[in-house]
């Protein structure tokens, strides 16, 4: 159960990663459960309100992102046709505990690299050549089935790490791989969530006045994060700020697998 404390602790929080994460087109998740680490909370128990939270910033993020020409559904496709049904299998696995904190370490290292990560990345010229003649849907398919995986096992969207092989591998620009990984996270994280649905109804019924102040405050951070990032230059700076943290929490649980 959340204490008052606690409760005024994280929701600053939340508004602050939201916002940030949207900024760059995603929806949050490896944030919110480096807040909730940080602060010393079951993780865990966390995720399904996270998927929540996940699908609202993202969705909000994906309707400011999208513009005519950065992408259309058929690209997506390849993605989603392993990573939904992945995502889903995903979130019904059952994660020891340890285990859950390791994997989640890792993803966390991951998602600060990607925020630390210059504006533009380009792959060597040579593998954006092959990788324009190779079929989509052979990069997406098993790109789409580990990250719809890992993301339903964890609780994220897995956008996070979509958008930098889609940028890597010269699929799209930077607009339109923050479009289309918003998307990727909406519908990975409805997927994840479907495996979680047991937890969903405890959740919203043992406290329904938390859940709803979660998801107001992660929806107007996301609405003010994906504003900024699809209309002016986003805030590096914070998005450094933000990736340091994550490196903590990240370190923080790493060296609770050793205590």
């Amino acid at each position: 159960m959340l204490t008052s404390e606690l409760l005024f602790q994280l929701l600053p929080l939340i508004f602050l990663v939201a916002a940030l994460y949207a900024s760059v087109g995603h929806g949050g998740a490896s944030g919110y459960l480096a807040v909730v680490s940080l602060l010393g909370l079951a993780t865990k128990s966390f995720v399904p309100l996270i998927l929540t939270l996940n699908v609202l910033v993202a969705g909000t993020s994906f309707l400011n992102y999208r513009r005519p020409g950065a992408f259309t559904f058929r690209d997506l496709l390849p993605f989603i046709v392993t990573s939904m049904p992945a995502a889903y299998l995903g979130g019904m696995v059952k994660v020891p505990a340890a285990a859950f904190n390791a994997i989640l370490a890792v993803a966390l290292i991951l998602a600060a690299v990607r925020l630390l990560m210059p504006k533009h990345i380009k792959g060597p010229e040579a593998l954006r050549r092959k990788s324009a003649e190779t079929s989509l849907w052979a990069i997406g398919l098993p790109v789409g089935l580990v990250l719809g995986f890992v993301s339903g096992m964890i609780g994220i969207g897995g956008g996070i790490f979509l958008s930098p092989i889609l940028l890597f591998l010269g699929l799209t620009d930077m607009k339109g791989s923050a479009a289309m990984a918003s998307s990727f996270i909406v519908l990975n994280s409805l997927a994840g969530l479907a495996g979680h649905v047991a937890q969903i109804a405890t959740l919203y019924r043992a406290e329904p006045a938390v859940p709803i102040a979660f998801l107001v405050v992660a929806f107007t951070g996301g609405l003010v994060g994906s504003l900024w990032g699809a209309t002016r230059r986003g805030p590096r700076v914070l998005q450094w700020a933000l990736a340091c943290v994550l490196l903590f929490a990240s370190f923080k649980l790493g060296s609770s697998l050793f205590l």
